[in-house]
């Protein structure tokens, strides 16, 4: 008897192995996902810091300044992009995310150091990405520790030379929801939009509505704009939400512009709708759909850096990210919500994203119709 129910039971795994494994989409869909995503892991999904891009402003132009500078430079991980003249133009390289950090060395550096006083060195930072920010200043905190010890060995002295004064722009407390609740507002926006509009005309097919949706007097174009519109506005009502809780329950101080804000949040959502009904318009039914948006949104979220900086990713990575909508959102809400920064700022974001929206959504159209022949 056991031994029946053992073949009754393999016979029925067998059945559904095959049923599974003999389409060549199937087998695709469980072996090419996991190896893409495992690599964007591997590559994208890192916090270890191998770029910090700075600048410096050195009124000191001393001997212990150079040698200061030379071991930060030496190190592998710091990247001088640049010698500024003015805190100006520490502000500006910071704003455009030209640098990570700045580091400003007063006149009299070298000679303090040799009085045997606390020299400061200013540590300024893009506290926008928190994680970033915080290992960046750790890895400079190692390599001044460094730098006195070896001061200390040279020229005697017991007491640490150097005075670390550090200052973090946007988020003074380097609070890890300051830039996450921003960029949430499009991020899971983009979730339900993706997911509503992938599922729209699926489902239509898999209850057996679609044709009689086709009798109507509307037009494929009518259809799909009726179909666009509502997931759109879930998506801004969702981001409304989102931004309520930021602003009065986590007290993230808006600094910009809401309109800005919302514009470019529908120009994002618009693009989303052009993915989604892609998606929807090439599967056959409602498990083809989510199965295809949930494969497409984890590249989406890792290349978008939500988490993760975008400037640490491979360079063929960073292309990549040229063509993900969600990567110039989270970068336009951030700048507009914790800077305050306007239009004549962000606009490099917001063309992107028309961009994509141009590409998605003819080409929604083109294969819902391509579909209905």
């Amino acid at each position: 008897m056991f031994t029946a129910l053992l073949r009754r039971l393999a016979a029925l795994c067998r059945k559904e192995f095959l049923a599974v494994l003999k389409d060549p989409a199937s087998r695709a869909i469980l072996i090419a996902p996991a190896l893409v995503q495992s690599l964007l892991f591997g590559y994208a999904a890192t916090y270890d810091l191998s770029h910090v891009p700075y600048v410096v402003l050195d009124a000191s132009r001393s001997a212990a300044s150079t040698e200061l500078l030379a071991k930060l430079d030496g190190g592998g991980i710091f990247q001088r992009v640049a010698s500024v003249e003015t805190p100006q133009q520490i502000r500006q390289a910071i704003d455009t995310q030209q640098a990570l950090l700045a580091i400003q060395l007063p006149p009299d550096f070298e000679r303090r150091l040799y009085a045997g006083d606390a020299a400061p060195l200013q540590l300024i930072l893009d506290g926008r990405n928190s994680n970033t920010a915080g290992s960046a200043a750790g890895y400079v905190g190692a390599v001044v520790a460094s730098f006195s010890q070896q001061w200390r060995s040279a020229h005697g002295g017991s007491a640490p030379p150097l005075q670390v004064e550090a200052r973090t722009w946007y988020n003074p407390n380097l609070e890890t929801r300051w830039n996450l609740m921003p960029s949430l507002m499009a991020a899971l926006s983009m979730l339900q939009t993706l997911l509503l509009t992938a599922l729209s005309v699926a489902r239509e097919r898999e209850q057996g509505t679609f044709d009689q949706l086709l009798v109507t007097p509307l037009t494929p174009a009518e259809i799909m704009v009726g179909k666009a519109l509502p997931p759109m506005l879930i998506g801004l009502t969702q981001s409304s939400l989102i931004l309520l809780v930021a602003l009065f329950w986590f007290q993230v101080p808006l600094a910009g512009s809401l309109l800005l804000i919302y514009a470019g949040l529908a120009l994002f959502t618009l693009a989303c709708v052009g993915i989604g009904l892609s998606i929807s318009a090439v599967s056959a039914n409602m498990q083809q759909a989510m199965l295809y948006t949930f494969v497409l949104i984890m590249p989406l979220m890792l290349l978008s850096g939500l988490t993760t900086p975008v400037r640490n990713m491979p360079p063929a990575l960073q292309m990549a990210t040229l063509a993900n909508p969600l990567r110039f959102a989270i970068d336009l809400v951030q700048r507009v919500y914790l800077e305050g920064v306007g239009f004549s700022v962000v606009w490099p974001d917001l063309l992107p994203m028309v961009a994509l929206a141009a590409v998605t959504l003819p080409l929604a159209a083109w294969l819902f119709r391509h579909r209905l022949v």
